[in-house]
């Protein structure tokens, strides 16, 4: 990775904690700790960051509260061939003229593309979906009310009128940190108090994770197996994973990765 690349990331996330950790940042931008450590000392000199005891903080926190997790622009690229594949496998389930909700993430970001030749009625929290669809499609979309959180690049609103339940939706697809026994997880209670709104807005709730999602945890439980319909995910599911779906009776659809990727670099769909 460019030193200009990791310099974007570490500033991006210091501004989303009380402290960036060196090993968070190490993790962040798969760099060493001694390369982490001299971009700090940099950016400390340019007066882009404070440097501490351990890490680095933002010198001007942002004006609202922070979300738990990693940056949008972080998770963008993370698995990218698996979620456009996930995303197309989506898209696929929609209907021309279907109200449906789109939640805020980088995976239901990729449905964006395939949704351009679509004519469906859009609720999405997300600011990059909304503002994609809105230039590249003839989609109808429609926002929330609340305040942009620029990490995640989600709307978010700590009020029970946001505009949401206004809105009947026939699919809700949304993404998630972590998908286990207990349900889907999430690592914010703002972003549980948010989602929970919009998942009762829709008939089916639609899950879109890369199989790395079967083993990430977090301590927050959005919602039971129960309440998922159906859940999209890429052909790195293990058996017992698969397994677990089948046994809350829900719908898995794989999708193979490997050749998504062998098709963008031919240049295909």
């Amino acid at each position: 990775m460019h030193e200009s690349e990791r310099h974007r990331i570490i500033l991006s996330a210091v501004q989303e904690r009380p402290v960036a950790t060196v090993p968070d940042l190490c993790a962040l931008t798969e760099a060493s700790e001694s390369t982490i450590r001299r971009d700090i000392a940099t950016l400390h000199i340019q007066k882009k960051l404070r440097r501490v005891r351990g890490g680095a903080e933002a010198i001007a926190p942002p004006q609202f509260g922070t979300l738990s997790g990693r940056p949008f622009m972080v998770n963008e690229t993370r698995h990218i061939a698996a979620k456009r594949a996930i995303a197309r496998a989506a898209v696929e389930m929609c209907e021309e003229g279907d109200p449906i909700i789109i939640n805020g993430g980088t995976t239901t970001f990729q449905m964006v593309h395939p949704l351009s030749t679509r004519r469906c009625q859009v609720f999405t929290n997300s600011f990059p979906i909304a503002e994609h669809l809105l230039r590249n499609s003839r989609n109808t979309v429609l926002l929330p009310a609340g305040a942009i959180y620029r990490e995640q690049n989600i709307i978010l609103s700590p009020f029970d009128d946001d505009g949401s339940s206004h809105f009947y939706a026939r699919r809700m697809f949304m993404g998630a940190q972590g998908l286990a026994p207990l349900g889907l997880m999430e690592g914010d209670p703002l972003l549980i108090q948010a989602e929970q709104k919009l998942i009762d807005q829709a008939d089916e709730l639609v899950v879109l994770v890369d199989s790395s999602k079967f083993r990430a945890r977090s301590s927050l439980v959005l919602c039971p197996l129960a309440r998922i319909h159906t859940v999209i995910t890429d052909d790195g599911i293990s058996d017992r994973e698969a397994q677990m779906l089948d046994a809350a009776d829900i719908r898995l659809i794989t999708v193979d990765a490997s050749r998504a990727s062998l098709r963008e670099a031919g240049g295909g769909e």
